[in-house]
């Protein structure tokens, strides 16, 4: 049901909105661009059709995932709960790891004063959080959580490593013990582990390498940041990770992730939320820092003025780091009855430097893809469609799933 298109319509497309695009789409090469855009067209029974869209069709620099990685993370979760019988709800009890990551026994912004597994992928969606995000790749391990992704058919990546923890590679191999319980009765107890096998997926095809200088500790180093130590997820798996969420039916059984009717529609209902919306203290953010656009880089451009049309919502997975930007989204807007997968990323490191924190996120990254989900959303809203979508199993509350 998905078929590739050559990317002469992408191209052409962004070239007569190239004044709108900056300097990103001018040199494509330096800031390492590289766009998906999934065309959907329904048919009389209202299955999808998909026409991949790849723009540069051969991009061969590295790109840092961030936090995009925390969407497999997620889906992996659920995978394993349902395998261990454990409710993705019941409180999720981290122990310490001397020196290396502590216990996590409370959570002040889930209304049982508990973590869990769900608030935890709650916080992912809302927010990016990154301790939420730890914890989830501690009950995975290292070795559970890439041969998850490997064996649904993406061979190339690697997550090896938490967040915003500056962890040795051996320190990242061991992970916690946690133990899951509900009612106060334990339902589970893992062990600590320690992945003692190679460095998951394949050796990298070239250097994984970017800026000219970086900083260790203090120190200016003058010479490219070696990434081969960090994660690897390549835009294309997550555009198509993505994609089996939103549309199961349009991939194998072997690319699907083991969820149930209800899963879908937490997922949804997560990922296309903003944390403004967020009800009461389940989960209680600060909205002043976490404003309504905060993850929403394509179409929102991560920026608090702009409203976006209030029949659309957006369900994504951004990233940010070391001036690497990264959003892989599904529009669906309900008042319109359009759709689209888009996903994009950006590095914006003009100085060259990295470790400065002296990227170029707001001049020229967030720009770039407010803009482009901005040309993608106008184009399918003037597209003709012979048959209109029905979008109700993305909203909440409408009909059930019914996935093969």
């Amino acid at each position: 049901m998905r078929h590739s298109s050559p990317d002469k319509y992408l191209d052409s497309l962004l070239a007569a909105n190239s004044a709108r695009l900056g300097p990103a789409f001018a040199d494509p090469a330096a800031f390492r661009v590289e766009i998906f855009y999934t065309r959907i067209d329904r048919d009389a029974r209202n299955r999808p059709h998909l026409t991949e869209h790849h723009w540069p069709q051969a991009p061969s620099s590295y790109f840092y995932p961030a936090s995009t990685v925390k969407l497999p993370a997620a889906l992996l979760t659920l995978e394993t709960l349902h395998r261990l019988g454990i409710p993705r709800d019941a409180d999720m009890l981290t122990d310490s790891l001397p020196g290396i990551s502590g216990a996590t026994l409370t959570d002040t912004s889930s209304p049982t004063g508990k973590p869990s597994a769900e608030h935890y992928i709650k916080k992912i969606f809302l927010v990016s959080d990154n301790d939420a995000f730890n914890r989830l790749y501690e009950f995975l391990g290292q070795e559970a959580l890439n041969a998850g992704l490997h064996e649904k058919g993406y061979p190339d990546s690697r997550i090896i490593h938490r967040l915003s923890m500056p962890l040795t590679p051996e320190a990242n191999r061991q992970t916690n013990g946690a133990r899951f319980l509900q009612n106060g009765k334990l339902l589970y107890a893992q062990p600590p582990r320690n992945y003692e096998g190679p460095v998951p997926g394949p050796p990298p095809s070239g250097p994984e390498q970017a800026g000219n200088a970086h900083y260790a500790g203090d120190s200016l180093v003058a010479a490219p940041f070696d990434f081969s130590q960090k994660n690897r997820l390549r835009l294309g798996d997550l555009h198509h990770i993505l994609q089996s969420i939103i549309f199961p039916e349009t991939v194998t059984s072997r690319e699907r992730f083991r969820l149930t009717e209800d899963d879908y529609r937490f997922l949804y209902r997560y990922m296309s939320r903003l944390p403004t919306e967020s009800e009461g203290n389940d989960p209680k953010f600060d909205t002043r820092e976490f404003h309504r656009n905060y993850t929403k880089y394509l179409m929102g451009g991560a920026d608090s003025s702009i409203r976006l049309p209030p029949g659309l919502r957006i369900f994504n997975k951004s990233g940010w780091a070391y001036g690497f930007l990264t959003d892989v989204a599904y529009f669906a807007d309900f008042a319109n009855n359009i759709e689209f997968l888009l996903s994009a990323r950006v590095y914006t490191n003009t100085d060259g430097i990295i470790g400065d924190d002296t990227y170029d996120y707001e001049t020229i990254g967030k720009p770039f893809l407010r803009e482009l989900g901005a040309i993608i959303y106008e184009t399918e809203l003037n597209r003709e469609r012979k048959y209109k979508p029905d979008l109700q199993r993305y909203q909440e509350g409408k009909t059930r799933l019914h996935i093969p």
